[in-house]
């Protein structure tokens, strides 16, 4: 996104003789472009949290966690406790995203792919460098997902289309 296609400060529109901020309901809708895998990812590794959803006592669930990708791979540590463990063997999305509000221009990225535990003890010394947690638990274990399924969306106006 550049400077010249973002809508902030709001234009000025006048109706009825009136001035009036436009919101960002009155912008027009938005593109959709669909982004590689590369591209997905490299995004994906450019914020630093998402949410993992994964299916709990047979219902959908979400998490919001911090991550990494290395490897192409979304890494993420958890405690013993936490509801992430439990989806260890299991398929599950991780979703990340940066759009702005105003604007509405951004993108989002899943990746799908089978949530594996790391027990190599150099991996999981590198991952706990890599990603400090932001609870006040011992982050005791760390979650590797491989992507099967990658899908990222870029949101753009007419201009950047």
């Amino acid at each position: 996104m550049t400077a010249t296609t973002a809508y902030w400060p709001p234009r000025h529109l006048t109706r009825n003789g009136r001035t009036r901020r436009q919101s960002t309901m009155d912008s027009e809708p938005r593109w959709l472009k669909e982004l590689t895998t590369a591209d997905s990812l490299r995004l994906l590794g450019s914020v630093a949290f998402g949410r993992m959803v994964f299916n709990q006592h047979a219902l959908p669930a979400i998490r919001l966690l911090n991550h990494v990708v290395d490897d192409d791979a979304v890494i993420v540590r958890t405690h013993l406790g936490a509801a992430a463990l439990g989806t260890v063997g299991m398929v599950v999305a991780y979703e990340a995203d940066a759009i702005d509000a105003h604007t509405r221009l951004g993108w989002s990225v899943v990746v799908t792919g089978v949530a594996r535990l790391v027990t190599d003890p150099d991996r999981v010394a590198r991952y706990e460098q890599m990603l400090r947690p932001w609870v006040r638990e011992q982050m005791v274990h760390v979650i590797r997902i491989d992507p099967e399924i990658v899908t990222g969306y870029e949101m753009l106006d007419g201009a950047d289309f």
